[in-house]
């Protein structure tokens, strides 16, 4: 039978990496919001151009993408150092 390739043992860091979690998702969820209000207040604002050619809805929706993303290699730098800190001990 297949078993883990390597053994873990319990995850001290994990209700930390749980609560880190959890404000990210909180304040991704904030700035999400804030363009759903947006477009459901005042949908000629995402039409307006900011940036060029390009208007609010692309720049706010290619500004979600980039938070998300930006937002997951935080929570693994600080979820790494919580283990390392944690786990070691």
């Amino acid at each position: 039978m297949h078993g883990p390739a390597a053994k873990l043992d319990a995850d001290k860091a994990a209700a930390k990496k749980s609560k880190l979690g959890v404000i990210l998702f909180l304040c991704y969820t904030l700035v999400y919001i804030g363009f759903v209000f947006i477009g459901l207040m005042d949908p000629e604002l995402l039409e307006l151009h900011v940036i060029g050619k390009q208007n609010l809805a692309i720049v706010y929706g290619f500004g979600l993408i980039i938070l998300a993303i930006v937002m997951g290699f935080i929570y693994n730098a600080v979820c790494s150092r919580y283990e390392d800190n944690m786990n070691n001990k």
